[in-house]
């Protein structure tokens, strides 16, 4: 099984008309964090999971969307 997470974070960020540095700002992080994110070279933690849920106004199952 494999998750959409990065490319769910760009597109959602893209929806919204936000830089990776805008959303960086909101998590308290780095652009090079949501870079890494959306690149797949890291995934974030729950907490950040659940605080871009509230940024994007999505559901976890919509941000996380598994594959099989």
């Amino acid at each position: 099984m494999k998750t959409k997470i990065a490319d769910n974070i760009k597109f959602y960020r893209k929806q919204m008309n936000m830089s990776q540095g805008e959303l960086a700002a909101k998590l308290c992080g780095k652009t090079s964090l949501i870079s890494n994110y959306e690149n797949g070279y890291s995934t974030p933690d729950i907490y950040t999971l659940c605080k871009l849920c509230e940024i994007f106004d999505v559901s976890l199952d919509e941000l996380v969307e598994w594959e099989k």
